[in-house]
This record gives C-alpha cells, structure tokens and sequence, in this order.
C-alpha cells in the first residue's frame, strides 16, 4: 500500500513538473528580436539566421519568440553590433571581423589569411580555450558571443579581367574586409567594405573592379556573374569563417536558465545546420555558373599566392603587436594552429590527396 501511494505521488510530482516546461496558454511569451547583417532569407547565412531563431521557438516550447530582420529592415549591416550592444535588438547574427575597427583581436575569431579551416576553428573556439577569448572580447560591449555556423573554405573572389600576375592586382578596386583587405593593400590594390546588397551595382557601374563575397551558393543567389566573368580560387583570406550569434549579456542574464540554455545550444545546432547547407549548395551552384552562365572558373597562380601569403605572416604580427590582448588571442591562436596543422595535414589533406589520385 506504502510502495503504491508513493508511486502514485511520484508520478503526480513528475507531471507537474513536466507541465512547467511547456508555456501554458495563459502566459505570455518573451519576444526577442534578430537583426542580421544580410538580406532576409539569403541562402546560407540568413536562413542560418532563421534556422536559429525557430529551433529556439521550438526547443522552449514558444516561450521565447524571437523575430528575425534582414540589413536594412531595422539597422543596417553595419550597424548590427552596435543595436545588439545598446540593447536595440536582443540577438545579432554576422562576422566579427566586420566589427575590427572596435578591436583589431575581432579578425580572430571569424578568419586569418591563411589560417584555420572550418574543423579547426571549431576546435579552437571549443577546445582551444578561443570562446574564453571571444567571451573577455565582447564583454565590455554587453555582448556574449556564440558560435552560429560556418561557411567554409570560400572563392577567391570576381574579377572582370585576368590576374595572371602580380602586376594585374595593382590599382584595382575591391570589395574585401578583413585582414584580407590590408594584405591586398600591401600590393597596390585599394580594398572597399561593402554591404553584401551593394555588390552587384557596385561591379556594375564601375565603382569596383573586383569582390569576393562567400562561395558560389551565396554569389549566385546575387547575381555577381551578371558583372565580373572571372570566378578565382581558392579563397586564401577566408579559409573557414566562423558566423557569430551575438546576444545581448543583459537580455541573456534576464532569462530563466533553462532558456540561457536553449539559447546557447539552439545556436550550436544553427552552427551545423549551416555547414551542411553549405557543402550540399556550393558545387550544384558552382556548376550552374560555369555551365549555364560561362563564368570561366581560374585558380589564382602559384607565385601571387606566396607573396600574399609573405604579406599576410607581416599583416598578423604587425596586428598583434598592436595591443597586449590582441597578442594574448593571436599566441592562442598560433599555439593551437601549429598542432592542429600537423594533424589535418595526415589525416584529411592526406586523405583528399589520396582520393584524387
């Protein structure tokens, strides 16, 4: 009898606590808003964006609601950071390396020339002790940083001429950010930050010459064969980079615990989704690009890639020497760069050599 009424009293308890995960019709959800540094549902990384915002609708059972705005329905591109930071919009969703002019240790955390592949950044930012960096990054602007996807190695970029040598990169005008700009500087070329919406009438009127965006899923989807006809590889200056979710500290804190936590892991689970997104679109889009369209796909030669690659070891030092946090993110990076390196070289370098043959 004992053994029955405890049971009976178990499973009643269990209910009740099982009925305060789930949002009762009487109580009013939190809504939050996404702003996001790229036209609303763009292949890739918008939809990434709203991948993120319904799964944490999903996972909370809808108690936390969470709207997503595409560059320009409420702040622009650029300005992303700074409404998730004032506390305008709740969640961001973009590329840290937009923001150097804030912290030059910023460029870290989304892509080095030359630098850590998608696998290995992850393993960084989760292994290596890089999102305690990001975190101590971000904290003076109310912003916690969490990873959100990552769009892999990416192309060279668009070219309405040839580059058969160095020679041809000099006096261009190209959109690029990142330390990839300031490597290109240092050969002659002028780079220009542009918001992704721009590119296009950009290549068309002659306000650029050149620009590389993501891969060929995300170029396609804008058009950028319209106004450039030579597609270069490999991208040297975007080797993996890390998508950002920023959520603003004080709205994060403000929540139950529980949701802290679907916020977090609904973002790692954005951050797979969108990788797998990436890799299924890229070569059907390359293909209809090549093939459909006559874009006349180049690989960059050898030698323009070993003097960049010259500039790029100059560019990185020259940045970490620039403030002692700064060389704190860039040893960490470096140390874990090294050992990382020898293990991809035999194992998926190795690999890939091998399936080739």
């Amino acid at each position: 009898m004992r053994r029955r009424e405890f049971l009976g009293a178990g499973g009643i308890a269990a209910a009740a606590g099982l009925g305060r995960l789930r949002r009762s019709d009487a109580e009013e959800p939190l809504r939050w808003k996404m702003v996001t540094a790229w036209p609303k549902n763009f292949p890739g990384i918008g939809t990434g964006a709203e991948f993120l915002a319904r799964t944490i609708g999903e996972m909370s059972d809808g108690r936390l609601q969470v709207q997503v705005y595409g560059a320009g329905e409420l702040v622009p591109a650029f300005e992303v950071f700074d409404a998730v930071s004032q506390g305008a919009a709740q969640m961001g969703h973009s590329v840290s390396y937009y923001w150097q002019g804030k912290n030059p240790a910023f460029h870290f955390f989304s892509a080095l020339p030359f630098g850590m592949t998608a696998n290995e950044m992850n393993s960084w930012l989760y292994k290596g002790g890089g999102m305690e960096l990001w975190e101590e990054a971000y904290a003076p602007f109310d912003i916690v940083p969490l990873v959100a996807g990552n769009s892999m190695v990416q192309m060279g970029g668009w070219f309405k001429r040839e580059i058969h040598r160095l020679e041809d990169l000099q006096g261009l005008r190209m959109r690029i950010p990142g330390l990839g700009g300031e490597v290109l500087r240092r050969v002659g070329v002028t780079p220009v930050v542009l918001s992704g919406k721009e590119l296009l009438v950009a290549l068309q009127t002659g306000a650029i010459d050149a620009t590389e965006w993501t891969g060929p899923w995300n170029d396609l989807a804008f058009g950028l064969h319209r106004a450039a006809k030579y597609y270069y590889y490999p991208g040297w200056h975007d080797p993996g980079t890390t998508l950002e979710c920023l959520v603003n500290r004080s709205a994060l804190e403000a929540l139950p615990g529980d949701l802290q936590a679907i916020v977090r892991h609904a973002a790692t689970a954005a951050s797979g989704d969108t990788v797998a997104d990436f890799t299924a679109h890229n070569n059907d889009a390359l293909k209809a690009l090549v093939e459909e369209y006559g874009v006349e796909l180049r690989q960059f030669p050898s030698e323009i890639l070993r003097v960049l690659r010259q500039h790029t070891e100059t560019v990185i030092e020259e940045v970490a020497e620039s403030d002692p946090f700064v060389r704190r993110v860039n040893d960490s990076y470096q140390a874990f760069y090294a050992q990382v390196r020898d293990w991809t070289a035999i194992s998926e370098k190795a690999y890939l050599e091998a399936r080739a043959e």
